[in-house]
């Protein structure tokens, strides 16, 4: 049972009305990693098919990460000593996670999909550790996220990572595994259960068989060896034939259409929309169907999707529990506080300590998100590692939550002598839906007057005083600091 109970009826005709703050926040904090005052205002009043469009566009033609000078290491090029190779390992590691998170940050919604997909076509980086692995699977995942699926299935599948992970390196004639069969269709394609059976699976093992030579140095690229396949006969899906690897995805795609189209959109819904699909079974199933006569394109699905009145709909909106990376991404786009290598470094080691290590879920089934991210420890932890963050923000430049506070506020910003005014728009910029009651307004904004009242020139019958405005008042930026550390502790701070 989900925390949040789906009660959207809204229906996938597009949503027609011009969008406001609100609806774009919404949608920035779905298809991105939020975004700030400057980027939601360029989009104010326009249509959702026309904002929908230009994200999409984005997403297909945005440039993968830049291939690291390693990306085509193997093991004879690093030391032959652990002590001497395993910093060379970390600092690798350690490169790509930071630049693939600076993606995250800018990237919206192709980076936000490849970082959806390395949920699900999983690989544990701990398993394999080997960072030009790690490089290719990333550019695969970027390079499909708004791709075709039935490619992106069969080439994530030949990644060295993937057949590491998954034992398919270890496949052969003589002694099938059945790992990667299993998932490609209990993870990756229909659901646990939905539409196979065992021996399915074991057919499948032999036609998967080959991909197995490893070379006698760490860390070469796996590749075929045709004395390593098993060429018989097998008969997979009801179908008998000399299967093999790309025999398997055709099949898999042509005799279980429909199955994946409603597996893989329920996921998509599940991520960006809902975590109740339960009463969304007529959305989800105009998107299968959009996704299998778009011949499993990716993009028709999202657009169908992300410009409809159910996407929109007030009951989608601060129903989704942020994840770590959720957490402090999108506090840095929404305060547009400039962040520093060292400040990505930091949101990486934050989101590891709070259960979402980059490339590394929990097991081959994900990180299972939302619920999950909750629990007294993570709660009390995702609070201090927030609070952590502002507190370096501050120390670093204090101006720029100055800054931030006249940005929110609009043309008021510079100029209004009252604080409620501009406690109230951070507030409802930082938090989806607002704060639930007037009292919990009247909480918050008590504790950005807090300096204002003790300099004596705030009388509470009277929140309009001439000597007090974002501008002149030196102990603004600390006003706006204060708020947000106690925004960041609201539980509706945890959603998005």
């Amino acid at each position: 049972m989900e925390y949040f109970i789906n009660c959207n009826t809204s229906s996938l005709a597009e949503y027609t009305a011009p969008l406001d703050r609100q609806k774009i926040h919404h949608l920035f904090r779905r298809l991105g990693f939020s975004a700030s005052v400057t980027v939601i205002d360029q989009y104010v009043g326009q249509s959702a098919s026309n904002v929908i469009d230009a994200l999409i566009n984005e997403a297909l033609t945005i440039p993968t990460l830049p291939e690291p000078a390693w990306a085509n290491w193997t093991g004879a090029n690093y030391p032959e000593e652990n002590d001497a190779r395993t910093p060379i390992i970390r600092s690798q590691i350690n490169e790509l996670n930071l630049n693939y998170t600076k993606l995250l940050l800018v990237d919206n919604l192709r980076d936000r999909l490849s970082f959806f997909w390395s949920n699900h076509f999983v690989t544990e980086l701990r398993v394999y550790d080997a960072p030009p692995f790690l490089y290719e699977y990333v550019n695969c995942l970027q390079r499909n996220a708004i791709g075709n699926f039935k490619t992106f299935t069969s080439e994530i599948g030949l990644t060295s990572a993937m057949l590491y992970y998954l034992d398919g390196a270890f496949n052969n004639e003589n002694n099938p595994n059945e790992n990667y069969g299993r998932e490609l269709y209990e993870l990756f394609t229909l659901g646990e259960g939905n539409g196979y059976t065992e021996e399915d699976i074991i057919e499948t093992a032999r036609a998967l068989t080959g991909y197995v030579e490893r070379g006698e140095v760490r860390w070469t690229p796996v590749t075929f060896r045709a004395d390593r396949f098993d060429a018989g006969s097998k008969t997979i899906l009801g179908q008998t034939a000399n299967f093999d690897y790309d025999g398997v995805i055709d099949n898999l795609f042509a005799q279980r259409s429909n199955e994946i189209g409603v597996f893989i959109c329920t996921k998509l819904y599940e991520f960006f929309v809902h975590p109740d699909s339960e009463n969304a079974q007529p959305i989800i199933n105009g998107l299968a169907t959009t996704f299998v006569n778009s011949n499993f394109e990716i993009a028709p699905v999202l657009s169908q999707l992300f410009k409809s009145q159910h996407f929109f709909d007030e009951e989608a909106i601060g129903v989704i529990i942020k994840s770590p990376f959720d957490c402090f991404l999108n506090l840095i786009n929404e305060t547009g506080f400039t962040a520093s290598d060292t400040t990505i470094e930091t949101v990486i080691n934050y989101s590891d300590q709070l259960s979402q290590e980059l490339f590394n879920p929990v097991d081959v089934a994900g990180w299972q998100r939302n619920r999950s991210w909750i629990n007294t420890n993570f709660l009390i932890g995702r609070w201090l590692s927030a609070e952590a963050l502002l507190e370096a923000f501050w120390t670093e430049n204090r101006e720029q939550f100055r800054t931030f506070g006249v940005e929110v506020t609009g043309p008021l910003g510079a100029t209004t002598h009252n604080p409620d005014i501009v406690a109230r728009a951070i507030i409802d910029k930082i938090l989806p839906k607002g704060l639930l009651t007037e009292e919990d307004y009247t909480t918050a904004i008590v504790s950005f007057r807090a300096l204002y009242e003790d300099n004596n020139i705030y009388e509470d019958e009277n929140p309009t005083n001439p000597s007090w405005t974002m501008l002149n008042f030196d102990n603004t930026p600390e006003q706006v600091y204060l708020l947000l550390r106690y925004l960041v502790r609201q539980p509706e701070f945890q959603l998005k």
